[in-house]
């Protein structure tokens, strides 16, 4: 995904990019370290390229590969740096006797990872998630200079329950596992699902997601954050009433959140103009 050549403080004025150089409403420093970090650590990017073949090539699926994994940590980071500029204040770390700088630290990680079950398989991947992303979290914590051993233990766990409860029943206990489970459903638009469509894959998720043109999150009247979702065609309701909204639910973001869908095809023959939830 390229960058934005106009930004804000806030990074991208869409929402779109976490930059780190950017300034932020929550400290960045511990963050921007994890961020370097997996991005140099070949392990990690083999499985987000592996994790990939399952759901794409196997099954014709919606990507879930390097490119989604950086998508969700994107819009998961401006998500949280939203929430914070609007006064929410977190619980995952803080119950944990942890730091504020720990509960971006704890998101990024759990975006990173959600997914590395699909390495094992499309169907129940949360749960495949949850030991392969243990194992590499051993090794991240211990390799980052500023977690003791107890402090890495609650961090692992803050990232696992959060990897768990973003595609699953299993309802989220703090906001930071919110904000993992609402990004994973704010990657969503056409590209995402080019594959899949050009290799004849007509499933409704793939349908749907090739109706949707763009994603923007802003700073919201009455509620801390504006996500206004650009489509082309009433195909993309799904993706807004029926997964989004899913994900909303129990998420515990429900009343800071304002989520508005917009038909931009100018013609007479558009069934949807605008929805809100």
């Amino acid at each position: 995904m390229s960058e934005s050549t106009e930004t804000t403080e806030t990074g991208d004025g869409d929402g779109r990019i976490y930059e780190p150089g950017a300034e932020h409403a929550f400290p960045d420093a511990r963050l921007n370290e994890v961020l370097a970090y997996v991005a140099d650590d070949e392990e990690i990017q083999a499985y987000l390229t592996a994790q990939n073949v399952n759901p794409v090539a196997r099954k014709q699926y919606n990507d879930h590969g390097q490119k989604h994994i950086e998508i969700v940590r994107h819009r998961a980071l401006c998500l949280y740096d939203l929430l914070k500029r609007g006064g929410v204040v977190f619980n995952g770390a803080r119950e944990q006797g942890l730091g504020e700088a720990d509960e971006p630290v704890i998101i990024a990680l759990a975006a990173t990872l959600h997914d590395i079950g699909h390495v094992v398989h499309r169907d129940d991947h949360p749960y495949y998630s949850i030991p392969l992303a243990g194992s590499l979290l051993d090794r991240i914590l211990e390799d980052l200079p500023f977690y003791d051993v107890a402090e890495a233990v609650r961090v692992k766990s803050e990232v696992l329950h959060a990897i768990l409860c973003h595609d699953t029943d299993e309802q989220p206990l703090t906001l930071e596992a919110g904000v993992v489970r609402v990004a994973d459903a704010l990657d969503m638009e056409s590209g995402r699902s080019r594959f899949p469509y050009e290799q004849g894959g007509r499933g409704i998720n793939t349908v749907s997601s090739q109706a949707i043109e763009a994603v923007n999150l802003r700073p919201g009247e009455g509620t801390p954050v504006l996500i206004e979702i650009e489509m082309t065609n009433a195909a993309g309701v799904y993706q807004v009433d029926n997964l989004l909204k899913a994900k909303l639910r129990d998420s515990g973001l429900e009343e800071h959140l304002r989520i508005v869908a917009i038909n931009s095809r100018q013609d007479a023959d558009r069934i949807v103009e605008r929805i809100e939830l």
